[in-house]
């Protein structure tokens, strides 16, 4: 499907099938499982189907990806948002670990949340990873918007960390998927990008 990045998903317009690649897959997918169990009816997250030992297979979540949006100049409504509902996720005592527009799905003539996918990388943490993980992603695939962030840090409403703070944490998740694809595909094409993101974002300034 559109969007998707490390895993095999496809759907059919009922059901959406995520198949799980790369290292420890098998706990990312009982992770993912596990937590959608946990939150349904909690938050907006897809209702799980079926479980195999290689994938998950949830219902269908209609909703526009928040990425389009953003495309289509909605990018303050989105942030305003994902900053809500991050605070939502995070007074649950959780970290999704994978937090932004691109996991999100919404409603397109309200931009209320209709579902947060991915959840394989969810754990309990600091609220920290997830604000600079959304950043990380605004300021990587959508640069022109950086100066929205504002939106999303106000609707999150709790002290949000300084920028050295952040940073750290951005850096931090670049090294681990820079790992992660290191044990994948050792030499690969993945290593390589993330060395290059992981360089790009130790680079950055407020």
């Amino acid at each position: 499907m559109k969007h998707g990045y490390t895993n095999s998903t496809f759907g059919d317009g009922a059901l959406v099938v995520k198949c799980y690649q790369g290292p420890e897959a098998a706990f990312r997918l009982s992770t993912e499982s596990r937590y959608l169990r946990r939150l349904r009816g909690r938050l907006p997250v897809p209702r799980v189907h079926q479980v195999t030992s290689t994938s998950l297979t949830t219902r269908f979540v209609d909703g526009s990806h928040g990425q389009d949006l953003i495309d289509e100049g909605r990018a303050a409504e989105v942030f305003a948002e994902c900053g809500r509902m991050l605070a939502r996720i995070h007074r649950l005592g959780i970290v999704h670990g994978d937090y932004g527009p691109q996991n999100m799905l919404f409603h397109p003539a309200t931009i209320e949340t209709a579902a947060i996918l991915d959840w394989e990388w969810a754990h309990p943490g600091r609220p920290v990873e997830d604000l600079a993980w959304l950043e990380w992603i605004v300021r990587s695939h959508h640069p022109e918007q950086v100066p929205l962030l504002s939106h999303f840090f106000a609707a999150y409403g709790d002290d949000v960390p300084g920028w050295p703070e952040r940073q750290a944490a951005m850096v931090a998740r670049c090294r681990d998927l820079l790992d992660f694809c290191a044990r994948w595909e050792p030499g690969g094409g993945g290593e390589k990008l993330w060395r290059e993101r992981l360089d790009a974002t130790a680079a950055w300034t407020e």
